[in-house]
């Protein structure tokens, strides 16, 4: 099994032959059948692909995935895991903030290659971030073959430790990255206790006129409420809708302390949400994020790990149990939020959030191939039966049976090696940058 998949030629077609397809297209076929990819798409999905001047992968023992689409992050974070362990949000940020501040290109982009060989080698193909510092991010993505979505912060000027003015940091971002292959960039506003109205309106407009997403935090914490609240006489979402903010194209992380009428409007609106619960159990944020009426109302939903310094970890197979268990626990019924409607999450619904949904997030003709093969023989895997695959995915499949990684059709990840650089160096980079930055953390 482990000698089935090559690199193969870059671009060149190729047949994945009777792997087990988890399609997740719109009536959610498993299936054994063929996939062939010519030019980074998918042009067959099916039984007995034609493989003509094409390379032949043998898929038997293996299940072909949709890659995970992780839809809230700040993945040049690495080196920052553990660093502010056991505190709340308040006292979390604090240190943050204060580590951010000291720090450099060179080690973001360390944190970001480390970040993002974590994510590649567990199944996510996309992800959505939101930092500062943006082009180093960019070009680790560009190194490692991951499609990155990245969102330059935005907050008050007085507010920022960045140079210069931060929309006019992330307009010139956008300029300079807008149009690349696997980096589309974005505007990113951090979330209303640094933003005030007329860097949200600057946002907005900003992400209207290039085209872009916008990407921010939103209700994270009943402090953050209550604040914004005593502030401005409304709760965070109802203020935003009110000064004419919420619109399409928006992204908000977390969402946990939402009231029905506050659900409605992001629904009205078309804000999509990605849920974050493993990030706001660890920082006892205290609330559950109403993911259920979320989607019942009409609210794309994704799923997304926050960084490593508030889950610790990067994992999407992770991400997805805990998604699963919080809901059905916080609602008392077993059959809330099932094993289906979790994969969805990582990866329609993901792929929806970035209105991606023609392009990404199932396995279907003429969309662009990004998959995982999955090892059916792995202990957490068993009994690999087509009835029973969605549910290992959701609950019980582990990172390590995740054998190869596609992006685009490129192998980034071949036999739990990545493809284009050795792990060793990235992880040798990421431990000199996490040097200085734990040296001078606040205590």
């Amino acid at each position: 099994m482990h000698e089935a998949v090559s690199q193969g030629a870059p671009g060149g077609p190729f047949v994945v032959q009777n792997p087990l397809i988890v399609t997740q297209d719109a009536t959610r076929r498993v299936f054994r059948g063929d996939v062939r990819v010519d030019r980074g798409r998918f042009s067959h999905v099916g039984p007995s692909a034609g493989t003509e001047g094409a390379e032949v992968i043998d898929g038997n023992g293996f299940a072909l995935v949709p890659g995970f689409i992780n839809a809230h992050t700040h993945v040049a974070m690495s080196p920052l895991r553990a660093i502010a362990d056991d505190r709340d949000l308040a006292k979390f940020l604090e240190t943050l903030f204060a580590v951010d501040a000291k720090r450099t290109d060179p080690d973001l982009e360390a944190g970001a290659a480390a970040g993002i060989a974590e994510m590649l080698l567990s199944g996510t193909t996309t992800f959505l971030d939101l930092y500062y510092g943006e082009d180093a991010i960019a070009k680790a993505c560009e190194r490692l073959g991951i499609r990155g979505y990245l969102g330059w912060a935005v907050l008050d000027p007085e507010l920022t430790t960045q140079k210069g003015v931060p929309l006019a940091n992330a307009r010139e971002f956008i300029g300079r990255w807008k149009g690349h292959d696997r980096v589309h960039p974005l505007v990113a506003p951090q979330g209303v206790y640094v933003c005030g109205e007329p860097t949200w309106l600057g946002a907005r407009d900003l992400a209207k006129e290039t085209g872009t997403l916008c990407h921010y935090h939103l209700s994270e914490t009943r402090r953050e409420v209550h604040e914004h609240e005593a502030k401005t006489g409304e709760r965070p979402a109802i203020w935003l809708e009110k000064i004419g903010f919420l619109g399409p194209g928006q992204v908000a992380a977390h969402g946990v302390w939402l009231t029905r009428r506050e659900v409605e409007l992001l629904a009205t609106n078309r804000v999509g949400v990605a849920h974050c619960p493993s990030s706001n159990l660890k920082l006892a944020s205290g609330g559950i994020a109403p993911v259920v009426e979320l989607r019942a109302a009409g609210a794309t939903v994704g799923l997304g790990t926050d960084s490593v310094a508030s889950n610790n970890g990067l994992s999407m197979l992770r991400e997805m149990h805990v998604a699963g268990l919080l809901q059905k626990h916080h609602r008392w019924d077993a059959g809330a939020l099932p094993a289906g409607e979790i994969l969805d999450l990582a990866t329609r619904e993901g792929a929806r959030l970035l209105g991606r949904e023609n392009d990404l997030g199932s396995i279907e003709v003429g969309k662009q191939a990004d998959f995982l093969l999955v090892r059916l023989d792995h202990p957490t895997m068993v009994p690999a039966r087509p009835e029973a695959i969605v549910s290992h995915l959701a609950f019980s499949a582990g990172e390590e049976a995740i054998d190869s990684v596609f992006v685009d059709g490129e192998c980034v990840v071949r036999r739990r090696a990545l493809v284009r650089e050795p792990w060793e160096p990235i992880r040798a980079a990421a431990e000199t940058a996490a040097e200085s930055l734990w040296a001078n953390r606040p205590t």
